[in-house]
């Protein structure tokens, strides 16, 4: 069982080329079938019925190409702006609606499926692993580093580096529910989904809050 590309990214065809969009659809159902490696630009190209020329002349490369379902999937699923919000009156309740929002998009089937493709891929294909953190995880840490300096500069956390606890908060979020999930070994229920935010963010105030 494999994801489709239609699961994965659900940008509208009226927001882009309707042959852009065959491309994404053709590649991501290969991708998550047969694999990162065993995927050829040729097969990717039949599948979605255009030629080699016009696929390049949309993406530059296989790289590119993955990088860009990575991306859409993020940018469609997890808007930055949407999760981190800017009007904080209570830090605790932010973090954990925003807790809430990427945990649950990290248990999507769709972010699942890329990320066990890029996992299996990534020793073989180091510029899969490069594509997926920067287009995904790195994206969002940078966004939520930089969320948290702001917080920091409001008061709300202690002096110290907010790269680190980005770093931590997103560490203790995917627990060991998030691996139970990546190996396909159960689907959480929404109460330990909420648990396991709510302990995570019990957890990153006791070491970020500042003194009283």
């Amino acid at each position: 069982m494999y994801a489709r590309m239609s699961e994965i990214t659900t940008a509208s065809p009226d927001t882009e080329s309707p042959k852009r969009h065959d491309i994404l659809c053709a590649a991501g159902d290969l991708f998550m079938r047969s694999g990162y490696g065993e995927t050829s630009v040729d097969a990717i190209a039949r599948a979605a019925g255009v030629s080699k020329a016009t696929l390049y002349a949309h993406f530059p490369s296989k790289e590119a190409l993955f990088a860009t379902i990575i991306h859409d999937a993020c940018r469609t699923h997890l808007a930055v702006t949407s999760v981190l919000p800017e009007g904080v009156a209570d830090l605790r309740s932010a973090l954990r609606g925003m807790g809430r929002d990427l945990l649950n998009f990290l248990l999507q089937d769709r972010a699942l499926a890329i990320h066990r493709v890029v996992t299996a891929e990534c020793q073989r294909f180091p510029e899969l692993g490069r594509a997926f953190y920067d287009n995904g995880p790195g994206l969002f840490r940078r966004a939520l580093a930089a969320w948290l300096e702001r917080q920091q500069g409001a008061g709300r956390l202690r002096a110290g580096d907010m790269a680190v606890a980005a770093d931590q908060f997103l560490g203790l979020l995917r627990s060991g529910l998030y691996l139970r999930a990546t190996l396909g070994l159960a689907r959480p229920a929404e109460a330990e989904i909420d648990a396991t935010v709510q302990e995570a963010v019990d957890t990153f105030l006791r070491a970020f809050a500042p003194p009283d």
